[in-house]
């Protein structure tokens, strides 16, 4: 049986495989819920429940009853970890009834490894809309548990006042009982050791225009952390920070992903398996790769004889895209980007071009303003977007995950949908779900990205350290654009005298295979034509940047990470390592038994050299990362 009720339990469901499971269960009138995992415990009694204007639903509540059906999908997806997805679990719908008589549902669906639940309320008479304004939903971890999380933004700080935008650094094995850490909460996703039982992975999905972004709330005392939805201060203090929502509605989705291992981890599509599209691609959208002048070259860069270098740049290097970032509209001008856009043309080159989103929301003085905000200026702006050729857009600010922000981020994106446009998003929230739900989008920063490594020797410091975070926490749930590959040995434009690079070749070609985005803005620079090893460049002209499969290898979140990427028929394995000294690895590769593979690899002076590995025919075979270096193995 799927399906089974056990003492001090209401109902209780299994994953497919039956190694996890999830019992629901009531004490003093208030709703819970707890994890197994292969028989150890990963949640325990965890509360459940919301408030809002129309009543409590978090205590009071009686059971009802429960209904259980079983989801089995296939969906095909070019935008993620890998194409082709089977999606199979057991769903469990409780119903409960507040002190108000008012009837609400808990839906549960269970595959294996990982858990998506919500909550579902029906219109309660002749009331048709309800405003919730926060819920009691919780994670109890057990005793010993460590936490690998990013604290939330305070809200308007930072870059003119455009906090926060998931962009703080995250701990590694920290106690969930450190003393005197408040910090106002922490981003999804959050990554959870729990003892020697294994691996929780936290987050949410589907979150659109109909619902606010939420985060997790600093532990409690009895080691819970609970939903949050957004500070009120965001978006300058204006928009409600619950969510308005018509009757019968929903909220989003959150997910907990389970396993003895961080295999699961890294393999898991649930942010995805649990949404739809929510329109029609107008096209088929082209993903690639793009040259960036501002990363390394900066504000100086944005005019029109820099842009025509990196044009060449992505032409030579076999290139889709180049972005062309902040102040093209002063530096420019619209007539003379029409005219770049048409020579770009000439070198089957695409063009993104950038955005402030701001409005009333944030102080950021950079160009183009004022024109995604309304969707009057907006379809005008993309009426000429469209006019002149341009592919897609990057538009950045965004700072906040009220229901107001989701609402403008839909509506850009969708906008941009119909005038044939990608939509690449930075200063931004977590990607929810958008990878499947937003036909058109094509990645998130949300992360401490590539800009930096330029203004701060402190991240620069941490570059390999939060390199092999990634993969295991941010970039496991959705894209991340972070603007990788930078081969100057200094960041800057003239390569010399500030801002030197502490990892090495090796390192920058790895991230190009750890770092998944469908669309990825490389910071490569036209002197790397030049003065890095032919090797080198000729790697990053053919690499992908969309997957057909992901598979973890090896890895612990803030030593070292080794992952592997299927294109087609055609392999990449790519690590990179924290350590302070060289770290030498026996890999399980059976999908490469028996081949001769290329090997990039450093040597003990941080030199990138290649080579040629024959994997043995096991699968078994050893490979050394250098501290702040990488490898890539190559089919």
């Amino acid at each position: 049986m799927i399906f089974n009720y056990i003492m001090g339990a209401l109902a209780v469901v299994s994953s497919p495989d039956k190694q996890l499971k999830v019992q629901v269960s009531v004490v003093d009138e208030k709703a819970y819920y707890s994890v197994s995992y292969r028989d150890k415990v990963m949640l325990e009694d965890s509360p459940l429940g919301f408030q809002s204007n129309e009543g409590d639903f978090t205590t009071g509540v009686r059971w009802v009853g429960s209904s259980e059906s079983v989801v089995d999908e296939n969906y095909a997806q070019d935008k993620i970890k890998r194409s082709q997805v089977h999606y199979a679990a057991n769903r469990l719908v409780c119903s409960w009834e507040n002190a108000l008589h008012k009837k609400f549902d808990i839906v549960f669906q269970v595959s294996n490894n990982d858990i998506a639940f919500r909550y579902e309320l029906p219109a309660w008479g002749p009331r048709m809309a309800c405003v919730v304004e926060k819920e009691a939903t919780g994670f109890k971890f057990p005793a010993g548990t460590t936490n690998f999380l990013s604290p939330m933004m305070k809200p308007m700080t930072g870059f003119a006042r455009t906090a926060p935008s998931y962009e703080s650094l995250y701990g590694a094995d920290v106690p969930m009982d450190t003393a005197g850490f408040k910090s106002g909460g922490f981003v999804f996703p959050g990554l959870f050791r729990v003892g020697g039982s294994g691996w929780v992975l936290l987050s949410e999905t589907g979150v659109s225009s109909l619902y606010c972004a939420s985060h997790l709330g600093d532990c409690r005392n009895d080691r819970t952390y609970t939903v949050d939805y957004p500070d009120p201060a965001q978006n300058n203090g204006f928009g409600g920070s619950g969510a308005a929502i018509a009757l019968p509605g929903v909220t989003p989705w959150r997910t907990i992903t389970v396993g003895e291992t961080l295999k699961p981890i890294v393999e898991t599509t649930i942010p995805w398996d649990v949404v739809e599209p929510l329109y029609e691609a107008s096209k088929v959208y082209k993903y690639g790769r793009a040259t960036w002048s501002w990363i390394v070259w900066q504000d100086q860069s944005m005019n029109y004889d820099d842009q025509v270098k990196y044009i060449d740049l992505a032409s030579t290097m076999g290139y889709e895209y180049i972005l062309m970032d902040a102040l093209w509209d002063k530096n420019i001008g619209k007539q003379r980007m029409a005219e770049l856009v048409k020579y770009a043309r000439t070198k089957n080159v695409g063009v993104f071009l950038w955005y402030n989103s701001n409005g009333p929301e944030n102080d950021a003085p950079q160009g183009p303003r004022n024109k995604m905000y309304t969707a009057i200026e907006r379809k005008k702006e993309m009426k000429w977007l469209r006019s002149i050729g341009v592919d897609g857009l990057k538009v950045d600010f965004f700072g906040g995950d009220k229901q107001e922000t989701m609402r403008l981020y839909e509506e850009i994106m969708s906008d941009a949908n119909d005038y044939g446009l990608m939509v690449d998003v930075h200063g931004a929230t977590l990607p929810r779900g958008w990878e499947r739900m937003y036909p058109n989008y094509v990645g998130s920063e949300a992360v401490v990205a590539s800009e930096m490594l330029i203004f701060s020797g402190g991240v620069r410091e941490k570059e390999a350290y939060n390199a092999t975070m990634h993969p295991f926490i941010r970039n496991t749930v959705g894209c991340m654009e972070f603007g990788g590959v930078l081969l100057n040995k200094y960041l800057v434009r003239s390569n010399e005298g500030r801002n030197k690079r502490l990892t090495t070749d090796a390192f920058q070609l790895a991230t190009a295979i750890l770092y998944q985005n469908p669309v990825q803005m490389f910071g490569i620079t036209p002197n790397n034509l030049t003065d890095v090893p032919g090797f080198e460049i000729d790697f990053m002209k053919q690499v992908p940047t969309v997957w057909d499969e992901t598979v973890f290898v090896d890895g612990y979140p803030g030593r070292y990470s080794v992952i592997a990427r299927r294109h087609g028929d055609r392999w990449y394995v790519a690590g990179v390592s924290a350590m302070k000294d060289p770290l030498r690895l026996r890999l399980s590769l059976p999908m490469l038994a028996g081949k001769k593979m290329k090997f990039y690899g450093d040597d003990v002076k941080g030199e990138t050299f290649v080579k040629e590995l024959a994997v043995k025919a096991s699968g078994a075979t050893e490979v050394d990362i250098q501290p702040n270096g990488g490898f890539v193995l190559v089919q």
